[in-house]
Order: C-alpha cells, then structure tokens, then sequence
C-alpha cells in the first residue's frame, strides 16, 4: 500500500473546509507510521482536458494558487491510479476533493474531479477500459455522475443509506451485483464518520469498507484499486477512518 502525498497539500489554497489549517496534519502523522509515501506531479493541463471543459479550466486558473493546488490534486489522484494499474494498492491523501466538479462547473470544495481525470487518463492511454467508481462520501458525487452518465463502460455508484447497518449492507449488496472491471476507484469521504458532519460510521467501518472494496476488487479487477481523499473535516476522525480504510485494503 502507497500513500500517494505532497507537503504543498498542506497549504492554505482557500476559505473552506477543505482547505482548512491543519486538517490533514494528523492524517500524515497517523499514516507514515503505517505506510511507505510516494510524491506526485501535478497534472497536466491535457489530462484535466479530458473532463473538462477548456471555459472552466480558465475559470479554475484565475483562482491562482487553487489552481496550482487542483492541478496537483488530480496528479495525485493520477498517481494512486498508475500504482493500482502496476498492482499496488494506493491512496491519495490530496486536496482540494474533486467529486463535485463536473464538466463545466464545479461546487463543494471541488475544482478538478481528481478520480475521474485519472480513470480517463488511463482509458486514454488504452491501459484500462473499465472502471468501477464507488463513493463513500456523505454527499452523492454529482460531478463524476455528469462526467460518466454517458459513459457505459465506467460506472458510478454512492453509498445512500443513512444507518451505519444500512449503509454497510448496501455496499455489500451492490458489490454483489457487478460484473468485471479493469480498474476499481474509491472516492474515500470520511464525513460519515460519527465525529464528523454525518455521524454515522465508527472507525472499524471503514476497515470493514477497506476489505469489502478490496475483496471485490481481487475477484473482479485483477487486484487493482486506489482510493482518493475527498470529505472528512474533523481532523482526528479523519487519520483515524483513513487508516482504517487502508488496513482494510491491504
């Protein structure tokens, strides 16, 4: 397992929740004792382009640093994606998150969708040409919705259910339903958590999700699977959830 970080993500890029001082400093500390890092490039223009649309491109670009800091979120994401496709398991601890964005615009803390530019730089490449995309976020990922919607051979599927008991047995049942895939993305939200925003999933949860995705994944997608960082805002539920998510998936 990789943690796929740069230090420049722990820059203040934006007045928001997911840019706040501090907020993935426990996650480093909490993972380096764990697992090995790995360092990304930012993405290029190029590979942004494949999602979006060149107006919000611009648009993104005149924010100046969170442009530079959302570039770098996608490589990241490119990144943890690259080692999934060269069969080591990886996670990126990036931001700004990314499922929000669409092709032309973007809300929620998001700029760049950072799983959705990976999966299609690899679909590009001819490295993959299916993916399963499953989000575990608070909130459904409309941005890599709009971004697949016509897309049959990547699909995209958000955990709903409101109960913890609901909400594990909904992902177990769903993960029973598919077929194969080249490639398994996690958009990995930690704002479920019962310190965080939607109070619902304890920490051991998330290893449980860890070892479901990555069970499915060994049976269904020759073992290759990466996750990315997108909510999760109270500090010390966040390192704690995400090394439980990695556990799981080793």
């Amino acid at each position: 397992m990789k943690v796929v970080f740069h230090e420049r993500f722990r820059e203040v890029y934006a007045r928001d929740a997911a840019a706040a001082p501090g907020r993935l400093d426990l996650a480093v500390e909490e993972l380096r004792r764990h697992f090995s890092f790995v360092e990304p490039a930012p993405a290029a223009v190029g590979d942004v382009a494949r999602v979006h649309t060149t107006a919000h491109i611009e648009a993104v670009k005149r924010r100046g640093l969170t442009y530079e800091m959302a570039l770098l979120a996608a490589g990241g994401a490119i990144a943890a994606a690259e080692l999934a496709l060269a069969g080591e398991k990886a996670f990126g601890l990036i931001r700004p998150p990314g499922h929000h964005a669409s092709p032309s615009s973007s809300w929620g803390f998001c700029w760049f969708n950072n799983v959705a530019v990976a999966v299609e730089k690899l679909r590009y490449r001819g490295d993959i040409r299916t993916a399963l995309i499953v989000d575990i976020d608070l909130h459904f990922g409309d941005g890599t919705a709009a971004v697949f919607g016509r897309v049959p051979e990547v699909a995209y599927y958000h955990v709903s259910a409101q109960s913890r008991r609901e909400f594990l047995s909904e992902l177990e049942e769903f993960l029973g339903t598919q077929g194969s895939y080249d490639l398994v993305a996690l958009s990995a939200g930690f704002d479920r958590h019962v310190a965080d925003w939607g109070g619902t999933l304890y920490t051991e949860d998330y290893e449980l999700i860890g070892r479901m995705v990555a069970d499915f994944a060994a049976a269904r997608a020759s073992g290759r699977l990466f996750a990315v960082l997108e909510g999760g805002y109270d500090r010390a539920a966040l390192a704690e959830a995400a090394c439980a998510l990695l556990e799981g998936m080793e």
